[in-house]
This record gives structure tokens, C-alpha cells and sequence, in this order.
């Protein structure tokens, strides 16, 4: 199934299921993994540590938190599409990064684990048959199909690799 194929989402969630081009949902996740194998190490290892303003954080932050939060969300639709009953509550990203040790492990490390997670997510959704991404997955107070949560995820990469591009990368220069 396609992005247009997509019915509801909450309204936060629109933008990042947006910024996806209206691919096969199959396809998007394959582009995703590209875009994890296609990273530029030599930039990212260039800048660090450094970030663009006080309070943002590193490179190593950001990949943890996606990588974080593709798990969590894929909790939330495992549970919605084996029908388990249960709706999970919101959770605390910021006290979530702030909680990790993300600055103590090589990038390197965190990038391979992200694409670990993101072959894990891919495959786990080729499983699921068309009923099943119509399906809704209800998390916090919020409501959406399993194929909008799955956009929602290379989405939300998409988001912050476009904040890398814009505003770390130019740190790599420094």
C-alpha cells in the first residue's frame, strides 16, 4: 500500500508522514535503509560531539532517540495488530535522551543499530497483509493505521536527517 492509501492519522503526526513521497510503503522502508548506508561517517565523525546551538543534541542523540522511538512505536502496532487489548500511554522523549548514554557509544555503533532496527521494522511489516495496514493502532490518545505508523517512522527519520543536513553539517567544516 501507498502514503495516499492512507485514511487517518493524528494531526501531529501528519507532518511527519508527509514528508514521504507517495511510494509503496515497501519501498519507502528500502529507501530508508539506503539513506542509513549511504551516511557520510567522515562528516558525521568531523563534527562530534559539537552541536549547532546550547541544549540541541549530538549526532549520537538523535540516532539513539530514532532509533528509541522506531522500537516504541513498533511496540504500539505489534500490540494493535495481535489485537492485544492493551493501549499504550504517551511517553517522555526528552527525559527518554536525556536518560540515555548515547554520547559514550561510537556513532558508528548507533547507526548500525538503527539499521539493524529499521531491517527489523521492514521485515516485520512485509508480513502484514493489506486488512492488517488498514488496521488501527491506538496509542496515548491518539489513533492511527498500521500503514500511517509505518510511514510515521521513515518519516520521522526523514525529519531529522534533513535537521543534520541544515544544521550539523555545516559544524563538520568548523
Amino acid at each position: 500500500m501507498k502514503k495516499s492509501d492512507i485514511t487517518q492519522f493524528p494531526h501531529y503526526f501528519d507532518y511527519y508522514i508527509n514528508l514521504n513521497e507517495d511510494l509503496e510503503l515497501s519501498t519507502a522502508f528500502c529507501q530508508s535503509l539506503q539513506q542509513l548506508y549511504d551516511l557520510d561517517m567522515q562528516k558525521l565523525n568531523n563534527i562530534g560531539l559539537k552541536v549547532y546551538a546550547q541544549g540541541k543534541w549530538t549526532l549520537n542523540k538523535i540516532i539513539q532517540h530514532i532509533t528509541d522511538w522506531e522500537r516504541i512505536w513498533c511496540y504500539r502496532t505489534i500490540l494493535a495488530v495481535r489485537n492485544e487489548g492493551t493501549i499504550p500511554s504517551g511517553l517522555d522523549y526528552i527525559v527518554m535522551v536525556e536518560n540515555s548514554n548515547a554520547d559514550q557509544v561510537p556513532l558508528e555503533l548507533l547507526i548500525s543499530e538503527l539499521r539493524s532496527v529499521r531491517l527489523g521494522r521492514k521485515a516485520l511489516y512485509e508480513t502484514f497483509n493489506d486488512e492488517i495496514l488498514a488496521s488501527n493502532c491506538r496509542f496515548d490518545d491518539n489513533e492511527m493505521s498500521v500503514l500511517a505508523m509505518g510511514f510515521n517512522i521513515i518519516g520521522h527519520q526523514i525529519h531529522h536527517f534533513h535537521i543534520i543536513e541544515e544544521r550539523y553539517f555545516p559544524l563538520s567544516r568548523e
